[in-house]
C-alpha cells in the first residue's frame, strides 16, 4: 500500500480498478482541519490516454511493482519497435504508442532500459539528454540580438530550433522530454 502523499513520478499505482503510471504529482498541504491534497497526473496503462485527479494525502493506493530490463535496440518498422535482451537473445516488439515521441531518437545498439507490467512493456526510459547531429541548418545571422533562433535538421529528421551560431555538422545536446535544444556537445581534440 501507498498513502498519496508519497506518490512520486515513475511508480505504478492501480486506482479504481485501472493500472496508472504516475507522470508527475505535487503535493499541497492543507490548513488547519483541512487535510493535503495531491493532484497528480496519470496515464493509463491500459488504453495510453492521460489523466489528471486530485488526490486526499491520506487516500491509500495500491503500489504496483514493475519490472526494469535494459534491452538493445534492433530495428523498427511501421508501428513497432524491436528490441532484443543482450543476455538470452530474446526479441520483443514495442509499439510506438508506448514509447511515444522519443521513438524518432532510438538508434541500433542503444540500451535502454524498459518497464513492464505482468510481462508486458509499458514504457521505454530515455537518458534525460541525448547528442545528435545537425544535418542542415541556415547559415548564422550575424546581429546584436542573442535571442535569435533559426530551424535545424538532426540526422534522424526531426526539426527544432537552435541558436544562430549552430552550423550544419555540429552535434548539439537535446533535453528529451522537451525535445529542445541545451547546448553544444563538447568534442574531443
Amino acid at each position: 500500500m501507498l498513502i498519496a502523499s508519497q506518490m512520486r513520478p515513475g511508480m505504478a499505482i492501480r486506482f479504481e480498478g485501472n493500472n496508472y503510471k504516475i507522470i508527475s504529482c505535487e503535493h499541497h498541504g492543507g490548513q488547519g482541519k483541512m487535510g493535503g491534497v495531491v493532484h497528480a497526473r496519470l496515464k493509463n496503462l491500459s488504453s495510453g490516454s492521460l489523466w489528471e485527479h486530485s488526490f486526499r494525502s491520506e487516500l491509500k493506493l495500491e503500489l504496483i511493482p514493475v519490472e526494469k530490463q535494459s534491452l538493445e535496440f534492433l530495428y523498427a518498422d511501421a508501428e513497432r519497435s524491436y528490441f532484443m535482451d543482450p543476455v538470452s537473445f530474446d526479441q520483443i516488439g514495442i509499439d510506438d504508442s508506448i514509447i511515444g515521441p522519443g521513438s524518432r531518437f532510438l538508434q541500433p545498439g542503444m540500451q535502454l532500459p524498459i518497464e513492464f507490467l505482468d510481462g508486458q512493456p509499458i514504457s521505454v526510459i530515455f537518458p534525460d539528454i541525448m547528442e545528435m547531429r545537425v544535418v542542415d541548418t541556415a547559415p548564422g545571422m550575424h546581429q546584436q540580438q542573442d535571442n535569435n533562433w533559426k530551424k535545424a535538421r538532426l540526422d534522424n529528421g526531426v526539426e527544432l530550433l537552435v541558436p544562430q551560431f549552430i552550423k550544419s555538422g555540429d552535434t548539439i545536446r537535446i533535453e528529451i522530454s522537451t525535445m529542445r535544444y541545451v547546448d553544444r556537445a563538447k568534442t574531443a581534440k
